[in-house]
C-alpha cells in the first residue's frame, strides 16, 4: 500500500507570539517531525500544507512571519510538494490531488484538529483513499476541542496514533 503524510498548518501564528496559539503546539511539532522521520524511513510520501489569508491582517497575512510553515517542520520534510490553501479543506481550489496520484491511504496530521484536519479528512476529494488521521499528531485552541473533533470524526474516519501507523 502506497501512503503520503499530509502535514497540515504548522505555522507560526498557532504557536506563541502568534495570532493564535493552540494547546501544545510546541509538543505536537515535535511528534510531527519524528513521525515525518519514520514516514520518510518507510517510503510514505509527504505533503506539506500552509494556509495563507487573502486578508490583509490577522491570521497567516500572506508574506507574514505568521504564515511561515515552521523551520523544524522544513528540516524534517526536506524537499518535499507545498501546497497553499485558502480553505480549512486543503483540497479545495488547490492542486492536491495531483500530488497523491498512486496514493492508497492518506495519513491526515496538523493544526486544526477541528477545523482543517477534519475538513480535510472528510472532503470528497478522499473518496478512494483509505484515509486515517493520526489523532497525536493534531492539535486545536484546548485539549478539549482536541478531544470532541477526535471522537465525532470516529464515527466516520479511522482515528489512530502515530504507533499504530509506524509501530
Amino acid at each position: 500500500m502506497t501512503r503520503a503524510l499530509l502535514v497540515i498548518d504548522i505555522q507560526n501564528d498557532y504557536f506563541a507570539g502568534g495570532a493564535l496559539p493552540l494547546w501544545q503546539p510546541e509538543e505536537t511539532e515535535a511528534r510531527i517531525v519524528l513521525a515525518i522521520g519514520q514516514a520518510r524511513a518507510t517510503g510514505d510520501r509527504i505533503i506539506l500544507v500552509r494556509h495563507v489569508s487573502a486578508s490583509p491582517a490577522g491570521l497567516f497575512v500572506a508574506g507574514s512571519a505568521g504564515a511561515a510553515i515552521r523551520p523544524a517542520i522544513l528540516a524534517a520534510a526536506g524537499n518535499v510538494p507545498t501546497i497553499t490553501k485558502r480553505y480549512p479543506d486543503a483540497f479545495q481550489e488547490t492542486a492536491l490531488a495531483e500530488h497523491l496520484a498512486g496514493i492508497d491511504e492518506l495519513l491526515v496530521i496538523g493544526m486544526m484538529t477541528q477545523n482543517c484536519v477534519v475538513f480535510t479528512a472528510m472532503s470528497r476529494a478522499t473518496d478512494g483513499f483509505r484515509v486515517r488521521v493520526v489523532g497525536d499528531l493534531c492539535t486545536a485552541p484546548t485539549e478539549a476541542v482536541h478531544r470532541i473533533a477526535l471522537n465525532a470524526l470516529r464515527s466516520k474516519i479511522e482515528v489512530a496514533t502515530a504507533a499504530d501507523v509506524w509501530g
